[in-house]
C-alpha cells in the first residue's frame, strides 16, 4: 500500500497514532484514515520491535477504556 503523504504528514500521523491520547477516530478526521490503514502506515514506518510494543500497548490499553484507539 502506497500512502500519498509527505514526510511532515507521515511523521505527524506516526506521532499521532504513538500518543495515548489520540485516537484512531481523531486520526481518521484529519487524514482520512481507517484503523486497519494506520496499523498498516506504522508497520511500515517503525522498527519491528517498535510496532510490537506499539501494538501491543493499544490491544492492552483497548480493553481497559471503552473509547482508546
Amino acid at each position: 500500500m502506497k500512502f500519498n503523504y509527505s514526510e511532515a504528514e507521515l511523521s505527524e500521523i506516526v506521532q499521532m497514532a504513538l500518543s495515548d491520547h489520540i485516537s484512531f477516530a481523531d486520526i481518521n478526521t484529519q487524514y482520512g484514515l481507517g484503523e486497519k490503514e494506520v496499523v498498516k502506515l506504522m508497520r511500515l514506518n517503525l522498527k519491528k520491535g517498535s510496532y510490537r510494543a506499539w501494538r501491543k500497548r493499544v490491544n492492552t490499553f483497548g480493553s481497559r477504556r471503552e473509547f482508546y484507539k
